[in-house]
């Protein structure tokens, strides 16, 4: 049962009707998270600018989505999961990647190595050891990349604590999280 309510987006505020309009322009619809978020614009608006912002970033959002489902795997997120899987597929990330991000693990050697470092910042909570700088940066990621993937991490917390603290119903398809 949920535990934040939700803005209808038929009769809510100007600001945050104006902001859900904009996830359901981008998305074709309009998710419970982001519902639960517009209560407070002011926490919906952070969250668009912050995720908006990110994808100007170098990394794909294909990798983006994949550091999105460790974050959500580490943090239980069921919500989370489910929906970057949705979200990943749409950006092109393959079933067995889908599959596999949730533990680190990906195809593409590059995207595996800043899986494990996300993995290992959401560990360790950001104090990472030199090793493992070291064997991020070997898999071709400058600073401005790793300090993209340490900005997804954070974002996806923020996501992962307000559907748990939430309890936010879950409107895609479940996907059930891998076992830690």
């Amino acid at each position: 049962m949920p535990r934040l309510s939700v803005v209808d987006p038929a009769t809510a505020g100007p600001e945050a009707k104006t902001l859900l309009a904009k996830v359901d322009r981008a998305l074709g619809v309009t998710p419970n998270m982001m519902r639960a978020m517009a209560v407070s614009p002011a926490v919906l608006d952070a969250y668009l600018s912050f995720s908006g912002s990110l994808s100007k970033g170098s990394l794909s959002g294909a990798a983006r989505e994949q550091i999105a489902l460790v974050a959500a795997t580490e943090n239980s997120c069921e919500y989370c999961y489910a929906a970057h899987h949705v979200l990943g597929e749409r950006a092109g990330v393959s079933a067995t990647d889908l599959r596999t991000a949730g533990e680190a693990e990906a195809s593409d050697p590059k995207t595996a190595a800043a899986l494990k470092f996300a993995r290992t910042v959401l560990e360790t909570r950001g104090f990472v050891g030199d090793e493992d700088l070291e064997a991020v940066r070997a898999a071709g990621h400058g600073d401005g990349e790793i300090g993209e993937i340490v900005a997804n991490v954070a974002l996806n917390v923020f996501t992962n604590y307000f559907n748990s603290v939430g309890r936010t119903e879950v409107d895609f398809p479940p996907v059930p999280l891998p076992v830690k």
